[in-house]
């Protein structure tokens, strides 16, 4: 599997799924559609600021709320590399597997990591480096299952490759 490389977007708790993509948005399923729109209700300038790579971190339970798959969706598509949580919410968890999108879980670095960081996230390891402060993290790892449907874009591609 490979890692992530990039400059770090930080929020705060229950980040939910209707300020990730805004419900107004769900008449498309399209993904670079979705991608304009990310993270808009929290953060206007987020897609005019990213750039492909960049990390979002966030505290506990990030993706709450619905349980629509186009989050995670709208997150992979405007480019971000993974995020990174203390926790993120049950459903949203399974749903960015599903979709391919890599998430890690991390008290610390959740907790320590500033926004403007530039971050690494080694997938194999779990291993979070905060480029900027030196400090390293241990995150969960994905089993080599998970990475096998990641590294395929998700689920359904995961499923295509293997018949």
């Amino acid at each position: 599997m490979e890692s992530a490389n990039g400059k770090v977007f930080l929020y705060g708790d229950n980040v939910d799924t209707d300020v990730i993509i805004p419900a107004r948005y769900l008449n498309s399923s399209d993904p670079k559609e979705l991608a304009v729109h990310c993270m808009e209700d929290i953060d206007k300038d987020f897609v005019k600021n990213m750039k492909e790579g960049d990390i979002i971190v966030a505290h506990k339970n990030f993706g709450c709320g619905s349980s629509r798959e186009h989050a995670p969706l709208a997150i992979k598509a405007c480019g971000v590399s993974c995020v990174i949580a203390e926790t993120f919410a049950r459903i949203f968890y399974r749903n960015a597997i599903n979709i391919g999108l890599p998430i890690i879980e991390c008290e610390e670095a959740s907790k320590e990591i500033k926004a403007g960081d530039e971050v690494s996230v080694d997938f194999d390891s779990g291993v979070i480096t905060d480029k900027t402060t030196g400090k390293t993290y241990k995150g969960q790892a994905f089993p080599p299952f998970m990475q096998k449907l990641i590294d395929a874009g998700g689920l359904v591609n995961y499923i295509n490759e293997s018949m």
